[in-house]
Parts: structure tokens; sequence; C-alpha cells
């Protein structure tokens, strides 16, 4: 049943470190780990693509109540995230089976979306996928960690982004083929999302490996069991602590995507039928620049993108509230916003994996995901409400206001740890 495993009962996975021989910057398994991220996200942006119309022209829910449905989105998993890196810490053996458990419990919620009609039935499937994709996060970024010498993490979670990034970019289309090609559009949409998303599971069971050694390292015998305590005594780390608070002081001004497309799709008057297709233009940019951003991440400081991401963020904003409107003002908020995502989503988990020891990766992955997410989530609540209260504009104004104070404070918390370059050394 497991192809993978069957290579890797006797022995981790490490590199080829024989003399004369280089290990790769990318090893297989972070493409491994990328494909099974590729199908997975094409099922999951399928859905994401089409909800926030689904839920607000639909089913009639306010700002207020998408809000609440985008919290869960970012909260529910920030949850279970936690637990899912403690779970998985260990020698690396139980990283792909808690993994494989987000995954499934993502892939069996697709389906379930066909009989959500109410927000309370549609919120508690939102969060059974939620719950998912927090047990997987933490895992699969830490054997992409252990897999990966530490001077080419900043490239090789870009592969793995640009890699997810190929099905965000893929999800929306089909999304938007099958809506033209279908009486029931939105159900057909969440049927073939499932599907998809069952195709992700069996690509990890059978391609990815079970154990991961430290990539540059011997394989070890296997450690106990870290205690619950040990990761969260891993905020004691200076540099790990630094991360967390910046990461969710940041994510407390970020505005959700969902939100920022449905201003766009208003303030151009797009039709409803073209709004899946927004996520195209964050998706094409951020497939392109991934890669190249994750290798100048190995070069400069990591910590620097960044910051400087969230500024390309702020730019966009900006944008949004400018007298500018159009097809042409669309199209440059989004490469922005996609350029955002390229220099600040796998440039964090590769600061963070430097700041953290191998055996507990899963553990400090989670940590500091779970504050970013648990800051996008009280973000989404808080915007859903400024939009019930003040408007879309009013209430991105004060976001974007709070997100250029919030930035200079992370400048100023990250700076006496800036990280050496070309290269971070694992503790």
């Amino acid at each position: 049943m497991y192809l993978a495993d069957s290579r890797s009962t006797k022995a981790a996975v490490a590199p080829d470190t024989r003399p004369g021989r280089r290990p790769a910057a990318v090893p297989p398994t972070v493409l491994a780990l990328g494909a099974v991220s590729l199908i997975t996200d094409v099922s999951s942006e399928m859905v994401t693509a089409v909800l926030p119309l689904y839920v607000v022209a639909g089913l009639g829910l306010s700002p207020l109540g998408f809000g609440l449905l985008d919290g869960i989105n970012n909260g529910v998993g920030a949850l279970v995230r936690l637990a899912g890196g403690h779970l998985a810490d260990g020698g690396g053996r139980r990283h792909k089976v808690v993994a494989g458990l987000g995954y499934g419990l993502s892939a069996l919620c697709k389906p379930l979306l066909l009989l959500a009609h109410t927000l309370p039935v549609l919120s508690a499937v939102l969060a059974v996928d939620r719950t998912g994709k927090g047990l997987r996060t933490a895992p699969r970024d830490a054997m992409i960690s252990l897999a990966t010498q530490p001077e080419h993490r900043g490239r090789a979670f870009g592969v793995h982004r640009a890699m997810d990034t190929t099905g965000a970019l893929l999800g929306p289309l089909v999304a938007f083929a099958v809506l033209r090609a279908t009486v029931d559009g939105y159900d057909a949409v969440f049927a073939v999302s499932g599907c998809v998303a069952v195709l992700g599971v069996l690509v990890l069971v059978l391609f990815v490996p079970r154990r991961i050694a430290p990539a540059g390292a011997a394989a070890l015998p296997e450690p106990a069991r870290p205690a619950l305590r040990d990761s969260l005594g891993l905020l004691r780390r200076p540099e790990l602590r630094r991360l967390t608070l910046c990461a969710a002081l940041l994510g407390l001004t970020t505005v959700s995507d969902s939100f920022l497309y449905l201003l766009l799709q208003r303030e151009a008057d797009l039709p409803a039928d073209l709004f899946p297709l927004l996520p195209l233009g964050t998706a094409a940019v951020f497939l392109l620049l991934a890669v190249p951003l994750g290798a100048l991440a190995d070069r400069i400081s990591r910590r620097r993108l960044f910051l400087a991401g969230h500024g390309v963020l702020l730019l966009g904003y900006g944008l949004v509230l400018s007298p500018w409107h159009g097809v042409p003002a669309v199209v440059a908020v989004l490469a922005l916003h996609g350029t955002f995502y390229a220099a600040t989503d796998g440039v964090l988990a590769a600061a963070t994996a430097g700041a953290v020891p191998a055996q507990h990766q899963g553990a400090g992955q989670a940590l500091v995901g779970t504050g970013q997410a648990l800051a996008r989530f009280a973000c989404s609540l808080a915007f859903g409400a400024a939009w019930s209260l003040w408007g879309g504009r009013t209430a991105l104004a004060v976001t974007a206001a709070a997100l250029a104070i919030s930035a200079l404070v992370a400048s100023f918390i990250l700076r006496p740890a800036d990280e050496m370059s070309p290269a971070e050394v694992s503790p």
C-alpha cells in the first residue's frame, strides 16, 4: 500500500552525501510534497474561488456573516495546528501520518458542502476542513525543512509554494469552467473538488517517504517523543519568539483574500461569473516569483524580505483606495497581492526552520503559523464588522493605516536578530 514506505522502513531518507556528490538544492521529497499540495490546492481553490459569492449572493449572508465564515477558515485550523506540530515531532516517523490525516479530513469535507445550505451547517463543514489544514501544515513544512540543506531552505520552500500556487492557479479555472458548463454550478464545483482532493491523498500515501532524516546529518536513533511543555517552551528561544510576535502582529492587519476580491469585484463592477478568475492574478504572480524570491531570501535576510512583502501589500491597499479604477487597476492590485505572498509565505517558514532544532521542526512551524492564523482570524471578524458598519472602503483604509504601524513595529522587533546571509544554520 505504501510504495514510499517500502523504501524507507530500514533507514530514514537522507540526501546522498557520498564524496563528489553535491546534495540537491530541492530534494525529491520536496517535489513529492509539492505535487500533493498542487493537487490539493486545485481542490481547495475551486471552493475558495466561489465561496464568497456563494454565501453572499447565493445564501444572502451579510459581510459580518461572511467575516465569521472567513474567520473560521483562518482560526479553527490554528487551534489544532499546535497539536498537529507536536504530534508529528519525534524522529520524523509521524510527520507523514499526521499530514495524511489532515489531507484526508479536508478531502472528506468537500462533498459535504453539497449539504451545507445554512450558516451553522456551512460553518461546521468549514471548521472540519480547516481542522484538516491545521493538522497537515506544520508536519508538511517540517518534512520540507528536514529534507533540505539549511542553506537551500528558502529555495526549497519557494519551489514548494510555486507548485502549491500552480494548483491555486488551476483551481479557479476549473471552477470557472464548471460554473459555465453546468446548471447546478456550485454543487458541481463541490463534487469535482472532492474527487480531486482524494487524488492528492493518494499521491501523499504513495510517493512521500514515511521517515525523513535531517539533511546533512547521519541517521540517528529515533529520539524520545518531545513533551508538550518542550514544544511550548520553544517560545523561550528569542529568534522564534520574535518571529511569532511579528507574524501575529502583521496578521492582525492582513485583510483576507476573499474580502479583497469582493472589494475589487465591486470597485471594478465585474460580472459575477468572472469573480472566480480574480485569484488567478494573485496565483500567477506568486507562481512566477516564489522561487526567485525564495532564492533571494537564502542570500539576504529572510526577515527583511518578509517585512518588505508587507510593504508591497500596503501598496496594494493604497491602490484599491485610490481614484484609479477599472481593469488595469485590478490587474495591478492582483500583481502586488501575488508579490506579497511570494515574499512572505515560504520565506517565513524558511526563517522559522532556522530558529528551532531539528527534533522540534513541527512544533516550531506550528507556533509561528498558529500566531499568524489566530491573528488573521481576528482580522476577518473585525474587518467584516467594520465593513457592515462603515462600508468596505473605510474598513480597508483603517486596516491599511494599522498595517503601516504594524510593519514599523515589526521592523524594530526583528532588527536585533537579523539573520546571517547567505545561509542560516539550524541550532
